[in-house]
């Protein structure tokens, strides 16, 4: 690949852009907001502007509201701006069948999916590397009595993107896919959105409680609106039916509640075994989710420190790890409310506790048992 158009100059399209640009791809940005393709181009991403005429690029990306890909994706092949062109946007099915009512060419098309994302939005929450390491969704369609498949030429320039981005490429059926990130994507983001209203109308001395567990489950409700109406359009009916079996299970949990608040011993022992049966379902679905590198869960423990609010504290201690041999495997941090200070939550393998433990006391740290 040596020359590339990005069609939407926002938070994906630019991040693809910035990644390409590093690795010597031509690029061309467009955005129907001017300003936004000009910021794009002052951040490094590419030449602002379309192609000339009868010069077109090996590959056209097309990153634009789920809303207006299909439009987007036939007007590049009818000006004949690209070799090949994919889209990225959150949702695959709706867009191809609508690219065939409007008389696209499915052979110079394939659907696509980088899950990768941030809760800011724009060219300038762009950044070359947001694609690392994460699955990249293609979704190549097979011919058909009645319809053609996606060219081999075209999947091979996708799969050139995906690598120079960093990501890892995942063939899926675009339906299957949408059923998917329904279950992973769209309704985790209504279910944050949600918890995060309840704090709305909450009082000032209510909401100076809260703690990790509600930072973390609200992180993505500060996600855009307009975005996500846009998305949760494109893909409403199985966002629907998984919120109804959520709803179902909602149901459930206050049922066993009420019970639990029951003067009723028996029925109190029930609303106990509710409850637990449904912490237990969700231990069970927590342990499938994959990770460090998509491999299966590990089991790590939890080293805790006291940490100040102050410059070099975080490198200090990655410091003070690294000259004992112990890999932080993840981290977190929880802030404490008022406090110039918080605990830093190390990660690590079982049996590098002792030894991380013992040089971060040496070392003038204070633990959390």
């Amino acid at each position: 690949m040596r020359t590339a158009l990005v069609l939407g100059t926002g938070l994906i399209g630019t991040s693809a852009a910035l990644a390409l640009s590093a690795r010597g791809v031509k690029v061309h940005l467009s955005d129907r907001d001017p300003e936004r393709a000009r910021t794009a181009a002052a951040l490094g991403a590419g030449t602002e502007g379309e192609p000339a005429p009868g010069s077109p690029v090996d590959l056209a990306i097309v990153a634009v509201p789920p809303a207006h890909l299909a439009a987007t994706v036939a007007d590049v092949q009818r000006r004949g701006l690209a070799r090949g062109v994919i889209d990225v946007g959150s949702v695959k099915g709706g867009p191809r069948r609508e690219l065939i009512e409007l008389g696209g060419d499915l052979t110079t098309y394939l659907g696509s999916h980088p899950m990768s994302g941030r809760e800011q939005s724009g060219p300038l929450a762009a950044t070359a590397d947001l694609f690392e390491g994460r699955p990249w969704v293609l979704t190549p369609a097979q011919g058909t009595d009645t319809t053609p498949g996606t060219d081999t030429e075209v999947l091979n320039l996708a799969l050139e993107l995906i690598a120079l981005c960093g990501a890892v490429p995942v063939v899926m059926d675009a339906d299957a896919h949408d059923r998917a990130v329904a279950l992973v994507s769209h309704t985790p983001q209504l279910l944050s959105t949600l918890v995060a209203a309840r704090l709305e109308e909450a009082a000032e001395t209510d909401v100076r409680l809260c703690g990790q567990g509600i930072r973390d489950v609200t992180r993505i409700a500060g996600s855009d609106p307009g975005m996500w109406v846009d998305i949760l359009s494109a893909n409403p009916g199985p966002v629907a039916d998984i919120l109804a079996e959520v709803a179902g299970d909602l149901e459930t949990a206050v049922r066993a509640l009420r019970e639990l608040d029951s003067a009723d011993e028996a029925k109190r022992a029930d609303g106990a075994a509710g409850v637990e049966a449904l912490l237990r379902r969700g231990n069970a679905g927590r342990a499938r989710v994959p990770g460090k590198h998509g491999q299966a869960p590990a089991v790590y423990e939890t080293v805790t420190v006291l940490i100040s609010d102050r410059p070099g504290q975080l490198a200090r201690i990655f410091a003070d790890a690294s000259s004992v041999g112990v890999n932080i495997e993840d981290v977190r941090i929880e802030h404490a409310t008022g406090q110039q200070a918080g605990y830093m939550q190390l990660m690590v393998e079982p049996g590098a506790v002792p030894v991380l433990e013992q040089a971060l006391r040496e070392r003038g740290w204070s633990l959390r048992q």
